[in-house]
This record gives structure tokens, C-alpha cells and sequence, in this order.
């Protein structure tokens, strides 16, 4: 896709630091390109080359401030492309389309993206494999389900992302013991109705991260977790992932399963990260959530080693392109394998030198972590590679930090 003659006009919001590559590739592909922040991230290393202006409003900004914001933007140069780059924007995002009547997801829509309830009641009713589960609403309906269901049982945070919030309860008791505490909260967002009670599945944790474009799967790759997210930020460790085997079943089914969730959720374009789960006692694969982003955790560079393509990138051209009407085109991938091992770190700027491996193509310079991602023909050597970080990290860098019982994760 070439600059056009006259550009279009992108506003992306971003309350965390997040999309870089997106805002470079929108200003290489000749957009006039400005950011919506929080002050806390004035001061990040966003790429100022890309960006035409930058306003950064107060760390506690609510929705009407940014859509103001962003109105106020479109008053001077008509608006083509507004964007949520991070998690946390994308119903404020949503909200202020309906605003000023952009193209794009919507406040209904994008809550399917945000509320765990609303995403797997969606999922349920298309017909999808979702762990049973309640609403912690009706005392009657969840004391039946705890009778149909048997435990243990996952009591999970409606919006929070990652882990955040997420406890394993073993019995009826401990389950109404902790929706009196969460009622006790003096903050109404933190009371029990704002959470749901789901059966808990053992089993390997898988993400399939996508590009969507005209409500159909462009671009995706399938990749494990070494172990559960919820394990990583509960309990600390080494947080590994990895290309799926191309020619496996698994491969096969993960890929089928995201583009049927995707449909059913209803997203027409712009990027996707889900999360499923294997059951170990049944091996059928389960939803477990899904978010209109990109993955966090370096997903987008570990995705690129094995593809050769940015998630970031491919966004940017399917917003560009849909601004534009033009046509966006299926991008040609490789099929080699990528893998990432990351932690956070004891020293604020880990020294990674003695790791000199050549299949390292990228290396994390945030402070207090570190991280590798590899690249090889071999999904065989990228295991053995990620296995041997695990254990060097762990000896090296490996810091914890016990997780606050809710917070904003931002990786």
C-alpha cells in the first residue's frame, strides 16, 4: 500500500505504552497521525517521528474527557481512523465512534471484546465449547450451579486483564465467603456483580493472535503458553511461548475455533488475541477469553520471528485501507517458529550478553525484565532454547512480585 496524495487522519488513544510499530506504519503510509495518553507515558520512548501531535491528559481521565479530546481533534481535519491501542480504551474508543458516527466497532460490539460475561454468553449461544459458568448475580442461580457443577471453580473479574483478580475456590463456603468480601469493597466496580464463577479446566493454555479485515481472518498464528498465564502472575517464573506445530491437529482446530469466535463476536476488522485451554481430562479445546488488541507480553515480535509479519504493521494497513476503500490484500507469511522467554528481573537493566545464541532476533530493554525471542526452522530448537532461558533466567534475573488482589497488569 502506497502514501496516497492527500493523507488520512488517525487518532489513537492509548492509556499505557503501546503500539509503536502501529503509529510508524500509519505515518509511513502517509497518514496524519495523533495520540491520545495518560501523562504517566509522556515520557516513554513513543517515536515522535510518527507522531503529528500528542496530547496527554490526567492519569485519571474518564471517558467524557478523552471523547472530548478526540472531538476536538476532528474539528480542524476530518477524522478517518480512530483506534484503541491498548486494552483499556477500547469500549472509550468504541463510545466515541458512536460519537462522532466513525466506521468501526462500537460500544456493544466492543464490550463482547472487554466483559468476560458478555464475551463467553456470545460464545456459548454461537454454539462454541465454554466452560460452564455463572454470572455472580442471583444467589438462587449460583447456589444451582455450584450443585450442577462441580468444583473447583474459577471466580474471575469481568474487565480486568491477565490474571488479575482471578482465584481458584474449592467449595460452596469459600465461594460465598468471597462474595461477602467483595461486597464489603467500598468501590462499586470492585463488588461481586462485577465478576462470574466458572468451572476450572486444567489443561494447556493456547493463544491465537489475529488480523481481521471485512469480518474475515487475514492473517493468525497459533502458539502455547509454557505455563497458564494465571500460574506466571499468581505465582511468578518464567513466562515462555511458541509456535504451534503447523501441520497438527492442534494447529488445525485453534485456527478454526478463533475465525467461528471471531465471526460470532462480530469483529470486522483490526487485531485479536484469544486464549483457549485443551481440557487434560477431555482434550477438547475451550474459550477462555479474547481481547479486540494485540497480545502484550511481546507476542507481536515472537509472532513475527516465526511469520516475518508484525501485528502492529498489518493493523495499521487494514485501518488505512478500509479509511482509504481500498483493498488491504492477504500478506504472505513463512512458517518457521518463534518463541519467547520472559521475566521480570531483579536488575533494573539485565545484562543479556552472555546469551549469544544465534536464533535471538529480539531482546526486551524494558527495566526490571528481560526477555529473548527466537527464531528457527526447527519448532524442536526453539523448545530446547526456551527450556535452557528457563532455567538460566530463573538463576540470573528472576524477580516476583506478588500480584495486588486487583490492579491494571500491563505487559
Amino acid at each position: 500500500m502506497e502514501a496516497p496524495s492527500s493523507p488520512s487522519n488517525v487518532v489513537c488513544v492509548a492509556s499505557h505504552f503501546k503500539g509503536e510499530e502501529f503509529l510508524r506504519e500509519c505515518k509511513r503510509l502517509g497518514a496524519h497521525v495523533e495520540l491520545v495518553s495518560r501523562r504517566r507515558t509522556e515520557h516513554e520512548p513513543w517515536p515522535r517521528e510518527a507522531l503529528d501531535d500528542a496530547v496527554f491528559l490526567p492519569d485519571d481521565a474518564g471517558a467524557e474527557l478523552i471523547m472530548h479530546v478526540v472531538s476536538q481533534l476532528a474539528r480542524p481535519r476530518k477524522l478517518h481512523c480512530l483506534v484503541a491501542l491498548e486494552e483499556f480504551d477500547v469500549v472509550t474508543a468504541a463510545l466515541a465512534r458512536e460519537h462522532l458516527r466513525l466506521p468501526g466497532l462500537h460500544s456493544s460490539a466492543a464490550r463482547r471484546f472487554r466483559d468476560k460475561l458478555v464475551m463467553r454468553e456470545a460464545a456459548r449461544d454461537a454454539g462454541l465449547r465454554v466452560p460452564e459458568f455463572v454470572h455472580v448475580l442471583n444467589y438462587q442461580e449460583v447456589g444451582e450451579y455450584m450443585e450442577r457443577v462441580p468444583p473447583p471453580w474459577v471466580l474471575k473479574p469481568r474487565s480486568d486483564v491477565s490474571a488479575s483478580g482471578v482465584r481458584v475456590l474449592e467449595d460452596s463456603e469459600e465461594v460465598w465467603r468471597a462474595v461477602e468480601a467483595l461486597d464489603a469493597r467500598e468501590a462499586l466496580q470492585d463488588k461481586s456483580t462485577y465478576y462470574l464463577l466458572e468451572r476450572y479446566v486444567a489443561g494447556e493454555v493456547f493463544h491465537v493472535d489475529s488480523v481481521v479485515e471485512g469480518g474475515e481472518v487475514a492473517f493468525a498464528g497459533a502458539s502455547r503458553y509454557g505455563r497458564p498465564p494465571m500460574n506466571v502472575v499468581q505465582e511468578g517464573g518464567v513466562f515462555t511461548s511458541a509456535t504451534v506445530a503447523y501441520e497438527s491437529r492442534e494447529h488445525e482446530e485453534l485456527l478454526r475455533f478463533n475465525a467461528g469466535l471471531l465471526r460470532a463476536l462480530g469483529l470486522e476488522r483490526g487485531a485479536a488475541h484469544a486464549e483457549f485451554i485443551k481440557g487434560a481430562d477431555d482434550g477438547e479445546l475451550y474459550f477462555l477469553e479474547v481481547a479486540a488488541r494485540v497480545g502484550g507480553a511481546y507476542i507481536a515480535e515472537t509472532l513475527e520471528a516465526a511469520s516475518g509479519l508484525n501485528l502492529w504493521r498489518e493493523w495499521a494497513r487494514v485501518e488505512l485501507a478500509h479509511a482509504r476503500g481500498e483493498s488491504y490484500g492477504r500478506p504472505e507469511r513463512r512458517h518457521e517458529y518463534g518463541g519467547i522467554a520472559l521475566s521480570l528481573a531483579r536488575q533494573e537493566r539485565p545484562d543479556t550478553s552472555a546469551y549469544d545464541d544465534p536464533e535471538i532476533v529480539f531482546r526486551v530493554s524494558k527495566p526490571n525484565h528481560v526477555g529473548l525471542v527466537v527464531r528457527s526452522p526447527s519448532l524442536a530448537r526453539v523448545h530446547e532454547l526456551l527450556g535452557r532461558y528457563t532455567e538460566r533466567f530463573t538463576r540470573d534475573f528472576s524477580a516476583y512480585v506478588p500480584p495486588p488482589d486487583r490492579r491494571e497488569v500491563n505487559l
